[in-house]
């Protein structure tokens, strides 16, 4: 059973979510938030597999609360899918860098809405290579908090090629192919690399390799 956590101050709007989510035979809405606040306290207290947070509530925003949830370690296994109103959201990025697995639009449809839940709850990362592309494009050179690139000494010459790849939005078996290696080698590479930098999953390696300058706007095509 996947355990979902709602946070948005709109009432109505927890109400449709749980209403679409109780409805599924493997999902379980396990408590709604009205603010990050009090998403963080539910966080801890419930350990969701997912939870749903909208980026604008009041007092402690979604952002904050992410941040908050991804930075506990006993919270590690909790996955944050970023609710926004608009497909290219300012907060977006920032949310990934800080450790949200993906966004979704409010206005979704209902099966794409089941389906990232699913998703996120079974370790995917919520995010498309077009996705990607649109991210860094977008958000990447205007990020509102700067902050220093991840330490890549310990990864090989490999593993750095393959998160540049992953940051230009290739999937493992694109990366398979690019490479000439197995896709079952281009996953054991990125998860190599996931692991040594600490990151949460596939999302946050993306803003690293942006970071850390392995790929930039100008070089997607």
């Amino acid at each position: 059973m996947i355990k979902v956590l709602l946070a948005d101050d709109q009432a109505l709007v927890r109400a449709g979510f749980r209403a679409l989510l109780d409805a599924q035979q493997d999902i379980t809405v396990v408590g709604e938030a009205a603010d990050g606040a009090q998403a963080v306290r539910l966080a801890a207290e419930h350990r969701p597999d997912v939870v749903l947070m909208d980026i604008r509530m009041p007092g402690l925003d979604g952002l904050e609360a992410t941040r908050q949830i991804a930075a506990d370690p006993e919270l590690a296994s909790v996955r944050i899918v970023i609710l926004t109103t608009f497909d290219l959201d300012e907060y977006v990025f920032e949310a990934l860098r800080v450790g949200a697995s993906g966004f979704l639009v409010k206005d979704t449809e209902p099966v794409e809405l089941l389906r990232g839940v699913r998703a996120v709850a079974a370790g995917d990362a919520l995010l498309s290579p077009g996705v990607t592309r649109r991210l860094i494009e977008e958000f990447a050179t205007r990020a509102r908090i700067p902050r220093g690139p991840k330490d890549l000494s310990m990864l090989t010459d490999r593993e750095r090629e393959v998160m540049a790849l992953v940051g230009a939005g290739l999937s493992n078996e694109e990366i398979a192919e690019r490479l000439v290696v197995s896709p079952a080698t281009a996953k054991t590479h990125v998860s190599r690399a996931m692991v040594k930098l600490a990151a949460r999953d596939r999302a946050q390696l993306v803003v690293f390799a942006y970071e850390a300058g392995l790929v930039r706007p100008g070089w997607l095509g």
